[in-house]
């Protein structure tokens, strides 16, 4: 089902969202049935309590959620999306917002909460709607929330379902909703048409490795996404151990989070020009697969000495950026599960990211704010420039020694960015390692609601 707010005109019973510090303030206010009710019920204001205050006919006459103290909700987001699940069916409307709570950003946890993945199994979950609160611009969240939706559907289901023909066909369809145009080049036609890096990898694969090129929009300043869109990821012939293949349906959330994000600009209109470059491909092993050792020339005609075929994601995404410099963007985004380094310097919740230049930093760290969508810069460190540079091509994909993994594989993009004016990349894992208010265990966006944020800002818009 979309992510969408009830009808303002629906009958609804009022929530209270109280935290523990006001909570000696909220029962005050309320008339004396109400307060002896919540008094008796034990209604202490932490996160994800409820307290289901009666009328005289046994009906709910009014609700409150509470959001804990300020320390615990420094510890998680979407405080009242834990609430959710706790109320009964029915539809809510915010009576009030406690002071430093934002009233939008509780609404997109809401509406987050809704979300179910039910392809293969029917999944239980609170019926309870909520009406936009008042003074948010709900059609702005609706549209962030289904963007949001669409990236954990995508990393969600396997890659028996979602390998690179189902990938276009995702992109088809989000296309087709808004007048997008889309080119693919598949199979032998990407040797045709310069994109080595996208063949190599994807060779090996029973459905064929393709590159997706949607564009959307006719004026405004140039904006690129480009995703990794690995639909799995076995290694190659440098297999990974069976553990580390476990969650490999989720190697293309970089072409899952782009998409998100192209999803939410086509729906709030923004006045930009946007193209989006997904390189679809499966990571597998036959006989046609690359090999450790090999050398391939890129589109850029920079060459690459392929040390480990489990460092695909950084050449698939080489030709990508190359082709997206091409055009001289104003800004281009790369976005994709890159490297497990990443993962060991943020942990799962935090996506690090790299800008070329310093205002762009400093937007996407104030849209992540904004937005509840945490992000850490990391730099593009010039002396690590040598770690990728072997001794017989111009780059290597997967330098020795295990130092700097995230960095490198950035430095290693960065070669490709051509004439684009401004470059960010975005090494996200894109999942959620264990359930949180909103967001359930699976796929999840990271960095797109922060650029979304940024976006108006960086381009002018």
């Amino acid at each position: 089902m979309p992510p969408t707010f009830a009808p303002p005109e629906s009958p609804s019973i009022p929530l209270h969202i109280v935290s523990k510090e006001a909570l000696g303030d909220w029962l005050p206010g309320l008339d004396e049935s109400a307060r002896t009710w919540v008094s008796a019920t034990g209604f202490t204001a932490g996160i994800g309590s409820v307290a289901l205050i009666p009328g005289e006919n046994g009906t709910i006459r009014m609700a409150a959620a509470g959001i804990g103290d300020a320390e615990e909700r420094k510890r998680g987001r979407f405080p009242l999306a834990a609430a959710r699940k706790a109320l009964p069916e029915g539809t809510y409307r915010l009576a009030e917002t406690p002071r430093g709570i934002d009233p939008a950003q509780e609404a997109l946890g809401w509406l987050f909460a809704q979300y179910r993945f039910e392809r293969y199994k029917h999944c239980a979950g609170g019926t309870a709607a909520m009406q936009a609160p008042d003074g948010v611009d709900a059609g702005r969240i609706e549209a962030i929330a289904a963007g949001e939706f669409l990236t954990r559907d995508l990393i969600n289901t396997p890659a028996a379902d979602m390998g690179p023909s189902a990938l276009e066909q995702a992109a088809r369809e989000v296309g087709a909703e808004f007048g997008a145009d889309l080119t693919v080049a598949r199979g032998d036609a990407l040797l045709d048409r310069n994109f080595p890096m996208i063949h190599a990898v994807g060779r090996a694969a029973a459905d064929p490795p393709r590159l997706l090129d949607m564009r959307w929009g006719s004026a405004g300043p140039r904006l690129t996404l480009a995703g990794k869109g690995v639909c799995f990821d076995t290694g190659g012939l440098n297999l990974k151990p069976g553990q580390a293949m476990n969650l490999m349906k989720k190697d293309m959330g970089g072409a899952a989070a782009v998409l998100g994000l192209a999803r939410m600009i086509m729906a709030l209109k923004l006045p930009v020009q946007l193209r989006v470059l997904i390189p679809a491909v499966e990571n597998s092993v036959s006989a046609g697969a690359m090999r450790p050792g090999d050398v391939l020339t890129s589109r850029k005609g920079l060459t690459v000495e392929i040390n480990n075929t489990d460092a695909e994601g950084r050449l698939v995404l080489a030709d990508a950026i190359a082709l997206a410099g091409e055009e001289e963007p104003d800004l281009l985004i790369s976005m994709a599960t890159l490297t497990g380094a990443a993962r060991v310097a943020v942990g799962p919740d935090i996506a690090p990211f790299y800008a070329t230049d310093p205002n762009l930093a400093d937007a996407i760290r104030a849209g992540a704010s904004a937005a509840a969508d945490p992000v850490w810069e990391l730099p593009f460190h010039d002396p690590y420039e040598k770690m990728i540079e072997p001794a017989i091509a111009d780059l290597d994909n997967a330098p020795s020694g295990g130092f700097a993994g995230s960095i490198t594989a950035a430095l290693f993009l960065r070669r490709f960015i051509g004439k684009a004016r401004s470059y960010a990349h975005f090494d996200i894992y894109g999942w959620q390692p264990s359930a949180a208010p909103g967001r359930p265990k699976g796929g999840a966006g990271q960095g797109a609601r922060a650029l979304l944020e940024a976006l108006p800002p960086v381009l002018g818009i």
